[in-house]
């Protein structure tokens, strides 16, 4: 099950307490004061790791709370600091506070790590209230409380291109086609229920690319005030490079007008977000694909073509069906992916 949002509590342990004792040995009938002091509580951490894919872990154990400081002990003896809690999140994972939505800490690489509650202090034992004209002191402090928290997790997942259009536009078919994912493919929308990753390569040994797209379910109209499956996938192609957007220029879609589906999608990426071009997404370069051109419209495939023309769009026409235009797609994504890092 894939799992991208998540809410979790978390409390840091609490310190030990500052111990009150005296030194009692023979022969030293009024030993000066030997309390030791209190353990540090426990933090908790979250890290990075590639071990994990979703946060379905976070979803059914959503409360996490570190080891309490041990108290001090006579003898001048110190508590035993509580053990840490180590959470693992996976890379693409954005930490914002529940309560005020700020953002806590965005993990974008491996082996990140943050403290995300921290452990309390361990009180001071009566040893050191000890003053010259105060030398059987009886004061000892109690160790402060751990930090408690709570925290909502969004995993953005990592690639380098997105693709976006219409349910049954035709994205899955390509992405199996293009890498080895296995996402379901059928002739009904809303197949795709959830992203799905794929690896791609291109060229030979050793100028071989490669680069990572992502699919997600696909855009109706209305999107983002909740139609069809919304746009609570758009997140995970926030972090991409280039966005390719496949437009059915069959008839088999049941929609006329390929420059309208066009626009649909588009005015859908513009409005995720905090408003019109306001989001990184309305703003990302776009390849306009022409998909199923083995069953293609004629005419429609030809005004899809003019319009990304005026627009100074780059344009490609496949089917990844019979493999027609794949390559030529695949090769345009790797040379817009060098530009993007020359850049």
């Amino acid at each position: 099950m894939f799992i991208d949002e998540a809410k979790i509590r978390v409390k840091a342990g609490d310190g030990g307490n500052g111990c009150m004792a005296f030194r009692r040995e023979k022969f030293v009938p009024r030993g000066g004061p030997s309390g030791g002091d209190g353990g540090r509580g426990g933090d908790v951490i979250m890290e990075s790791t590639e071990r994990h894919n979703t946060l379905i872990h976070f979803r059914y154990n959503p409360e996490y709370k570190a080891q309490r400081g041990e108290h001090g002990m006579g003898s001048n003896c110190t508590g035993q600091d509580g053990r840490s809690v180590v959470l693992q999140a996976p890379v693409g994972t954005a930490l914002y506070d529940l309560e005020t939505g700020e953002l806590i800490h965005d993990f974008r690489e491996p082996d990140e790590r943050i403290v995300i509650a921290k452990g309390g202090r361990g009180g001071r034992g009566n040893q050191h209230f000890a003053t010259p004209t105060h030398q059987a002191p009886r004061e000892h402090e109690l160790g402060s409380g751990g930090e408690e928290r709570s925290y909502r997790l969004e995993l953005k997942l990592l690639a380098d291109i997105g693709l976006v259009g219409f349910p049954n536009a035709g994205k899955s078919t390509l992405i199996s086609r293009i890498s080895a994912a296995k996402p379901k493919i059928a002739d009904y929308p809303f197949t795709t229920l959830e992203p799905n990753l794929g690896v791609v390569t291109v060229g030979e040994e050793p100028e071989q690319e490669s680069f990572v797209v992502a699919d997600v379910p696909g855009l109706i109209e209305g999107a983002h005030l909740g139609s069809g499956l919304g746009t609570q996938f758009l997140r995970h192609i926030e972090r991409t490079r280039l966005l390719a957007h496949l437009v059915d220029v069959s008839d088999a879609s049941g929609r006329p007008d390929p420059i309208e589906d066009f626009r649909v999608i588009k005015n859908e990426l513009e409005t995720f977000g905090n408003g019109v071009g306001d989001h990184p997404l309305a703003r990302k370069p776009m390849i306009v694909v022409a998909a199923k051109i083995d069953i293609a419209n004629p005419e429609k495939l030809k005004k899809l073509a003019a319009y990304a023309r005026r627009r100074k769009l780059e344009f490609h026409a496949i089917s990844a069906v019979t493999g027609q235009g794949i390559d030529e797609l695949k090769w345009a994504f790797a040379a817009h992916l060098r530009n993007a890092v020359a850049s």
